[in-house]
């Protein structure tokens, strides 16, 4: 089965902005980067989507130009929640907090939030509950960067510590096979 894992496009976010679950808009004018996402999917496909509006805009974009069996929007395929970091600069997020997570972010929690292995956990109940009972349709999954980091980790058993070796960059398509 293939799957087609994209991540959304650009956002309105300055860089540096911890954004994780806050509901931020794309940056403007992603029309041009959309139909190069399109040119790169199947033309049937299942379509599950992160319910935040970077991730819906591009997945309805794309429910329009391909002839989708069906759609569903997932709250497990959402970012990580990084709790109290959420839209705050990195380099203001206190050095005490900050430390012991990039040291271990798999086990670690953001400060009210959420460590990878959570994550992880999720995506892994997402795809024991969706992707094992779907057809042998393609499947596109509209996400985030952490989100499909660990789908790769899945994939590959590549251990988590390791995902950020696996470049996600905005509006990339990667496709697997499982």
């Amino acid at each position: 089965m293939e799957v087609y894992l994209v991540r959304h496009t650009e956002t309105v976010c300055e860089k540096g902005i911890c954004y994780g679950q806050s509901d931020v808009a794309l940056a403007e004018p992603f029309d041009l980067i959309f139909k190069n996402i399109i040119s790169q999917l199947p033309s049937e496909a299942i379509i599950f989507s992160s319910p935040l509006q970077r991730c819906v805009i591009l997945a309805k974009y794309i429910q329009t130009k391909i002839k989708t069996i069906s759609y569903q929007e997932d709250e497990r395929l959402m970012e990580m929640n990084f709790g109290d970091w959420e839209m705050k600069n990195w380099n203001d997020i206190l050095p005490e907090q900050l430390n012991p997570w990039m040291e271990d972010f798999v086990n670690i929690p953001a400060s009210n939030g959420e460590s990878f292995i959570e994550l992880h956990e999720r995506i892994g109940s997402f795809l024991s509950e969706q992707i094992v009972i779907v057809s042998d349709k393609p499947i596109v999954i509209i996400a985030h960067a952490g989100v499909i980091r660990s789908f790769l980790c899945h994939h590959t058993s590549l251990p988590l510590k390791e995902a950020f070796q696996n470049k996600v960059d905005f509006g990339q398509v990667i496709k697997i096979l499982l």
